[in-house]
């Protein structure tokens, strides 16, 4: 039963990224390989006030959403400058800066061996001691991130998203400050992304840099690309595809070693598949190729 809970959790967590990531990449068009950064970011600032401070864990959580918010708006306001691949490019770098300070800065993160250590969360005197604790309190942070989402794609702000990603010139002949509203959207989902950085901290009770790698934000838009761009459940049923789908590997009795490699060829031909053949996912409304969404 607690191997069932433990990936039920990590798939609440991989929607909580999924989903932030959809904001940028599904709503306003912005392919970003920093995602994991943020991730990290969170996780390691959540990790950080918890040891060194002791602070209450909704105070830890706030603070990581604000870090990766104001960092994720720090990166944005030069990335926009360039389009397309140039802003992917952009964002990878920033996503191998981000490893190495994590890497490297022993003295703060721990460097290779990174922070243990981490207590569970505890919200007004109630402690996640258990498996069930936590799925509960991940579940109810992934339906408020759900929500948020939800609430943003239905509001005016989703709306020009939409207008921008699709023609971003017509946007701004039409009044709108494309630049910002990017910028806004960036810092969002960056700080949602921390939420999901945070559980992770406090459930796994430890944190090193091999968890927050480019391979780990590859693994986070194969859900949106596979899931669906643009919409709200396509993050859900690509988190629930993907995340089950090393543990099925398990039963198949393929050695670990073997298994690991099988992960990676099919979320390779995957990913190729559904860029060739379905780029707007399973559930998506947008498909990243030029030319802008597929209905």
């Amino acid at each position: 039963m607690e191997y069932v809970l433990h990936i039920l959790t990590l798939i609440a967590i991989y929607v909580i990224l999924s989903a932030s990531l959809n904001l940028i990449a599904g709503y306003a068009g912005l392919l970003s390989v920093a995602h994991a950064a943020f991730y990290g970011v969170g996780a390691y600032t959540a990790a950080l006030m918890a040891i060194e401070t002791h602070s209450p864990f909704l105070v830890n959580l706030a603070c990581s959403v604000i870090v990766s918010a104001v960092l994720g708006g720090a990166v944005a306001v030069p990335g926009l400058r360039i389009r397309n691949e140039y802003f992917v490019i952009g964002t990878f770098a920033f996503q191998v800066i981000i490893f190495s300070v994590l890497n490297n800065w022993v003295n703060l993160t721990g460097g290779p061996m990174g922070l243990p250590g981490i207590p569970r969360p505890s919200v007004f005197g109630w402690q996640a001691s258990s498996h069930f604790d936590f799925l509960v309190l991940v579940g109810s942070l992934c339906a408020f991130t759900l929500w948020i989402c939800r609430r943003i794609a239905a509001s005016p702000f989703g709306r020009t998203l939409k207008a921008i990603r699709e023609d971003e010139a017509f946007a701004q002949a039409a009044g709108k400050n494309a630049v910002r509203l990017e910028v806004l959207v960036f810092a969002v989902g960056a700080g949602l992304a921390a939420i999901a950085g945070s559980m992770y901290a406090h459930y796994i009770t430890f944190v090193d840099p091999s968890s927050f790698t480019v391979m780990e934000s590859i693994f986070i838009i194969s859900i949106v690309i596979i899931g669906g761009a643009g919409s709200l459940w396509g993050p859900v049923v690509g988190s629930v595809l993907l995340v089950t789908l090393p543990e099925l590997l398990r039963f198949v009795g393929l050695p670990s070693s073997v298994a690991a490699n099988v992960r990676q060829i099919v979320y390779g031909s995957a990913l190729v598949a559904f860029m060739m053949w379905r780029p707007q996912g399973l559930l998506g409304e947008y498909a990243f190729q030029k030319g802008g969404s597929e209905q």
